[in-house]
Formats: structure tokens, sequence, C-alpha cells
């Protein structure tokens, strides 16, 4: 299924204090250990960032079907790229910035 977003993310370079917010707020069950910690299984994540920069971020995904395809085509029409197309085993993904300046995900699953 493309096109479709079915995925969020948070970034923030303290995961234990957004872990305690976004689950005393909305009952979700957040990983607690890792530099990625899965919501509920698999709806998002909490990204810790403070390896990489200490952003922070709240973002959508909408699964592709070639993220490189669409990273070219956002380019095209002004986008910027955050987080270069990144392989990390099962899916590739990357973050981009549209004109306005929201950032948003695009991934794919590989199997």
């Amino acid at each position: 299924m493309a096109n479709v977003v079915n995925y969020f993310e948070v970034g923030t370079p303290d995961a234990d204090a957004t872990r305690g917010f976004y689950g005393g707020l909305f009952g979700w069950d957040i990983g607690d250990s890792g530099d990625y910690r899965m919501i509920d299984g698999d709806k998002g994540g909490v990204w810790d960032s403070s390896q990489t920069g200490g952003g922070s971020w709240a973002i959508f995904y909408v699964q592709v079907d070639d993220v490189q395809a669409t990273i070219d085509k956002a380019a095209e029409l002004g986008a910027k790229v955050v987080v270069p197309l990144t392989d990390n085993g099962p899916l590739e993904f990357a973050h981009l910035q549209d004109p306005q300046g929201n950032r948003f995900g695009v991934w794919r699953p590989k199997g």
C-alpha cells in the first residue's frame, strides 16, 4: 500500500521525559530503553536524538513504493533532505522538509 500515512515518530533529546509525557497523557506503552523505542508495538516510535544533534520533532511517515524516487521528486518540488535515505535492515526511510518548513518522513518495507 503506497502513499498512505501509517506511522509517526517523536524525536527528542530526552527520551525518558518524552516517554513519561506521552505515556502518561495517552496511556501509550512505550519501550523503556534504547535509542529507538516503539509505541504500542508498531504504531510509532520515540527516537532518542541526543546522539544525532539533539533535535526535537514530531512527524508523520508516508509509505511509498520507492524512497529514492520520492526524495528526488520532493527535491524537484522544493523539499530539503533532513535525514538522507537510510537502510536499517527491514526498511528504508528518509526525513524531508517541505518548502514551508514542515518535517515529514517517507519509508518502505524491504520484505
